[in-house]
């Protein structure tokens, strides 16, 4: 039922009203430092309104290095801001930090993607293997899913 409701919300790989209203919501908490440290909100400037635009989105972390995964693949519009900005973005967790966020290839996204499944229950319903599974179902899936490296920017 869970995993329907969550597939439900992103219909067509976009978020629908309610989608929108809890994402909004949730960059809020996330931006304040309320919720776990790898809820963080990615603001990026809209590639067509210029305006800045927020995202609840939740952030991996192995050997000290932090990534950014699209749960909705590549049509998600964070994804196409990111791209339009040159990567260049602010994450935001209790505190504000200036980052460029640099693509990975896609030969080395399958770990990544199964240490985000680990953390982030919400995607699990939009990635199609376990979050337990053998990482030859991530590798097979890899080039469906943008992960991107935080880089800290002055």
């Amino acid at each position: 039922m869970y995993a329907r409701f969550k597939r439900w919300l992103y219909r067509g790989g976009r978020p629908n009203l309610v989608a929108r209203v809890m994402n909004r919501g949730w960059a809020i908490v996330h931006s304040l430092g309320v919720a776990p440290d790898y809820f963080v909100t990615l603001e990026v400037v809209g590639r067509r309104s210029g305006r800045t635009i927020s995202f609840p989105l939740a952030m991996t972390v192995i050997d000290q290095e932090r990534y950014l995964v699209s749960m909705l693949g590549e049509d998600a519009a964070w994804v196409r801001n990111i791209r339009a900005a040159d990567g260049l973005a602010r994450l935001r967790h209790g505190r504000s930090e200036n980052v460029r966020l640099v693509e990975i290839p896609v030969e080395r996204r399958a770990p990544i993607l199964r240490a985000y499944l680990k953390i982030a229950p919400g995607a699990r319903p939009h990635i199609p293997v376990d979050k337990d599974g053998p990482l030859e179902q991530f590798e097979a899936i890899a080039a469906q899913f943008p992960v991107f490296q935080v880089e800290v920017v002055g």
